[in-house]
């Protein structure tokens, strides 16, 4: 499966003018299986009041996205866009598959209160698998990855690759690079992790770094090989290993 993250900051509440620059992006990367955009693309992290800004329904990302994976042929897992639906607030990722149809949607579950994310949004209950091209594809955005519980839950479901778009703090990196690569290694999965600020990378289920960007707009591409993750599931399989007969004890009194 070829893959290309297209990576850009976007301008703080520019919608138009980001929404050109995904349309060049998605078209340089038009060759690909797969394109993932960043966390909130369409406005930059994020402009106020954010209603103000809100797509209603979607329906401007929807028609964008879905025209583009038809008229490429290409699946589009268009990154995180803020959604108004129903009186509420969502960060949410949108995805089409190459004949430009909605197969599936999945709101940011872990809401970032240091950045007051929780003040503004509305925070999904649910966890978010696709099949593309045969690929079970799990979703999670940005601060979902520091939670190996809920990331676990994808793997779970079935999730081969886990796209996860972001607006990551480069003052964050060095935590960030671990938690990607901990999270393919103990879910034995591929990470492709697209984030804005730069550095995005795809991480192979032995938790090393297949591909990386630098720091500005570009276009980071690498094809995967699922056979790599069946031969690692056949040396050691951890989901299959795990003892859910363990009980948590408490510490005796006196």
């Amino acid at each position: 499966m070829k893959i290309s993250i297209a990576q850009f900051k976007s301008t703080l509440g520019a919608v138009d003018e980001n929404f050109a620059t995904a349309a060049r992006l998605i078209e340089s990367a038009r060759a690909s299986d797969v394109i993932l955009l960043p966390e909130l693309w369409s406005t930059g992290y994020y402009p106020t009041p954010v209603e103000n800004f809100a797509d209603s329904g979607g329906r401007r990302t929807i028609d964008f996205i879905c025209a583009a994976a038809e008229k490429f042929s290409v699946n589009i897992i268009g990154g995180s866009v803020i959604v108004e639906s129903d009186g509420k607030i969502f960060n949410r990722c949108l995805v089409a598959n190459r004949c430009g149809e909605i197969v599936a949607a999945y709101d940011k579950a872990h809401l970032f209160s240091f950045a007051h994310e929780d003040d503004v949004f509305s925070a999904g209950d649910t966890v978010a698998t696709v099949e593309l091209d045969g690929v079970r594809c799990g979703l999670a955005i940005c601060y979902d990855l520091r939670f190996p519980e809920f990331m676990r839950k994808i793997a779970l479901a079935g999730a081969e690759i886990f796209f996860i778009p972001a607006a990551w703090s480069l003052k964050r990196l060095t935590p960030r690079r671990i938690l990607t690569k901990a999270r393919a290694i103990e879910n034995q999965v591929f990470v492709v992790f697209a984030n804005s600020a730069g550095i995005s990378e795809i991480v192979n289920p032995l938790g090393e770094v297949v591909a990386e960007s630098g720091r500005d707009k570009e276009i980071l591409t690498a094809t995967i090989d699922l056979h790599e993750r069946a031969d690692v599931l056949a040396t050691m399989n951890l989901l299959a290993d795990r003892n859910l007969n363990v009980d948590t004890l408490s510490a005796a009194n006196g």
